[in-house]
């Protein structure tokens, strides 16, 4: 079973901005719902982004007017642009296909570690 694959984090100032981006092979991408968590030391998996199969996007409250998440089903990858990070935005992040029935299409992959600080 195809994995998603994350990457593009990295280390920034506050203030700054990354892009992630979350890619897979296969031809399925464009059906799926897709969100990105993330989780922080100690902390519980957290919902960040979602996008659905038409492109309508949703958003937790503290990335709201920060975060962008978007997606090429040409490429099958599914981005997150984060601008304005904050230092509580430290995380390793990971994407997944939400199961209508419960739970995650994949297992989740390695994520990709997001550190904002001076």
């Amino acid at each position: 079973q195809a994995q998603f694959v994350e990457s593009g984090g990295g280390l920034v100032q506050p203030g700054g901005s990354l892009r992630l981006s979350c890619a897979t092979s296969g031809s399925s991408f464009s059906r799926y719902a897709m969100q990105w968590y993330r989780q922080a030391p100690g902390k519980q998996r957290e919902l960040v982004a979602s996008i659905t199969t038409g492109s309508n996007t949703n958003y937790a409250d503290s990335v709201k007017g920060r975060f962008i998440i978007s997606r090429d089903n040409s490429e099958n990858t599914l981005y997150l642009q984060m601008n304005s990070l904050k230092p509580e935005d430290t995380a390793v992040y990971y994407c997944n296909a939400p199961n209508p029935w419960g739970g995650f299409l994949r297992s989740w992959g390695q994520g990709t570690q997001v550190t904002v600080s001076s």
